[in-house]
C-alpha cells in the first residue's frame, strides 16, 4: 500500500505534467495559427518583410511599437482589425486563440 506522501507526490507529477503539456500544445496551436492566419503578411519571422506585408505596410513584431503594446491592446488589434489588417473576431476567432497569437506575436518579436 502506499504512503500519503507517496500518493501526494504522484498527484503532483500528474498535475505538472498535464500543466506542461497543455502549455506546449497551446504554444503549437498558436504557432499553427499565425502559419494559417498572420504569416502571409507578418512573415515567419513576424518581420512584415513579405511581399504583401510591405504592400500593405504590416508592422514589424521587432519595433519597440510593437513591442510595447500590451496584450490588451494587442487583442483589440486582432479582434477588431486595424488599417488594412483585417479583424479576427466575432465568428472567425475564439477569444482563446487570439490570446494564443498574442503571446505569440511576442514571442516571435523577441527573437531577431
Amino acid at each position: 500500500m502506499r504512503s500519503y506522501r507517496q500518493w501526494v507526490v504522484g498527484i503532483a507529477l500528474v498535475a505538472i505534467y498535464v500543466f506542461v503539456a497543455t502549455g506546449t500544445a497551446q504554444a503549437q496551436a498558436a504557432a499553427d495559427l499565425y502559419k494559417t492566419k498572420c504569416q502571409a503578411c507578418h512573415g515567419p519571422d513576424g518581420s512584415g518583410a513579405t511581399p504583401m506585408g510591405r504592400k500593405l505596410g504590416a508592422h514589424d513584431f521587432h519595433s519597440p511599437e510593437v513591442q510595447k503594446m500590451t496584450d490588451a491592446q494587442l487583442i483589440e488589434v486582432i479582434t477588431k482589425g486595424k488599417e488594412k489588417m483585417p479583424a479576427y473576431g466575432v465568428g472567425k476567432l475564439t477569444a482563446e486563440q487570439i490570446k494564443g497569437l498574442v503571446g505569440y506575436v511576442h514571442e516571435l518579436g523577441k527573437k531577431k
